[in-house]
This record gives structure tokens, C-alpha cells and sequence, in this order.
């Protein structure tokens, strides 16, 4: 089976690039990590993937300048980096920083985000203490196409789980992260499958599989 080359950028500990890495091991998966890039020096997940064998790199977004020019100037070189890499899709895995439009459309349909709720509610940050601030009963995560918008973009799949009585910011992140763990890989497969790829109205599904995508939509309450 041919494989994708695919890239991963991070900020922190790495928790979703685990989920990632232990998937794409699996010699049926239609992909492999070739290189992992942190714009923070000492983030967590770097030692991750060079216990796996992945090549890393930092990025540190703060040498790069501030405002526009700044934030240009780091998506240059990233861009730069992938190239050379000849890395074929991206994704996001707790990466705390905001892309231009240019680096976006430039991955149109082959930049990919998890985001710990179910989109397109939720956005932003302080995900989980918003939603138990607002007595919300049904949370999840959302792994989308990447839009120049934050947290936004055409949804590939989400999983739900409940907000149970009790729950604080931390409870409910941890099993939120559980779904994540899951749904990120199944996501990733479905995109380098290329069962589910994006057009100009959105996800496109193909037909014969519609069923296996919406699998990852249904909630589990266990």
C-alpha cells in the first residue's frame, strides 16, 4: 500500500501525536510521520517522536518577530521545512499558534485540527470550562480541514461524550482526550484513504462509505 507522507506540529505535551504515532506504526496504515515540529523549544512531544524514530524540529516562533511580518516570516519557514520534507499532509495536534491565509490555502484539503469540542460550538480556548459554565449535557471533539478562521473548516468527524453531574474543567478534558485519541487517527486514515476529501462545498464522503464515516459521529455513553 502506498503511503502518505504527513507532518505534525505541536506546542506541548504531545498527547494527540501519541494516538498519531502509535497508529501510523501499523504497517496497514496508509501513512507515516515523517517529521514532527514543535514552535516551542522543550515542548513534551518532541521526545515522543524520537523515541519513535521521527525526525523533529523547533521552530521558535518567538525569533521570527511580532505582528504580521512575524507571523509571515514563521509560516515561511515553515512552509519551507515541509517542502523540503516533501511532506504531503499536515496536521495540528495542540499547536498553539494561529497560520496565515497564505500557509492555509496553500494546504487546502491536507491541513487537519482537533478541537475538544463538537464544532462549530465552542471555539477558542477555555473549551471545557465554557461548556460547564453553560450546562451543556452532550461534549465531544471535532477533527476538521483548516480554514484560515479559527477552529473552523469542514468537519471530517467528531465523537460526543456526556457532561456528567459533577464534572469539572479536568474531568471532562480527560475523557474528551480519550475520544480524541481515537477519533484523530480514524480521521487521518480516512483523508490519505481518500474517503473523505474536500471540495468547494465541504467534506465530500463517498458514497459507498458513507457508513463508516458516520460511525465516527455516534456518541458513546458507556
Amino acid at each position: 500500500m502506498a503511503q502518505n507522507s504527513v507532518a505534525v506540529l505541536i506546542s506541548g505535551r504531545g498527547s494527540n501525536l501519541k494516538s498519531l504515532v502509535e497508529a501510523t506504526q501499523a504497517p496497514s496504515f496508509p501513512g507515516k510521520i515523517k517529521l514532527v515540529i514543535s514552535n516551542r523549544p522543550g515542548a513534551p512531544g518532541l521526545e515522543i517522536a524520537k523515541k519513535a524514530g521521527i525526525e523533529t524540529l523547533t521552530l521558535d516562533h518567538t525569533t521570527y518577530g511580532n505582528g504580521e511580518e512575524g507571523r509571515a516570516a514563521f509560516d515561511e519557514a515553515l512552509q519551507d521545512r515541509l517542502t523540503k520534507a516533501e511532506v504531503e499532509f499536515v496536521c495540528l495536534a495542540g499547536f498553539m499558534r494561529l497560520l496565515t491565509a497564505t500557509f492555509v490555502r496553500t494546504w487546502r484539503g491536507k491541513l487537519l485540527n482537533i478541537h475538544p469540542s463538537l464544532l462549530p460550538a465552542f471555539k477558542g480556548l477555555n473549551v471545557h470550562e465554557r461548556m460547564i459554565e453553560q450546562g451543556i449535557k452532550i461534549a465531544g471533539c471535532t477533527v476538521h480541514f483548516v480554514n484560515p478562521e479559527v477552529d473552523d473548516g469542514p468537519i471530517i468527524g467528531q465523537a460526543a461524550v456526556p457532561v456528567l453531574p459533577g464534572d469539572t474543567p479536568e474531568t471532562l478534558a480527560d475523557r474528551i482526550l480519550q475520544e480524541e485519541h481515537r477519533l484523530y487517527p480514524a480521521c487521518l486514515k480516512l483523508v490519505l484513504e481518500g474517503k473523505a476529501r474536500l471540495s468547494a462545498g465541504g467534506v465530500v464522503k463517498l458514497p459507498e462509505l458513507e457508513c463508516d464515516v458516520l460511525s465516527l459521529h455516534n456518541p458513546t455513553f458507556e
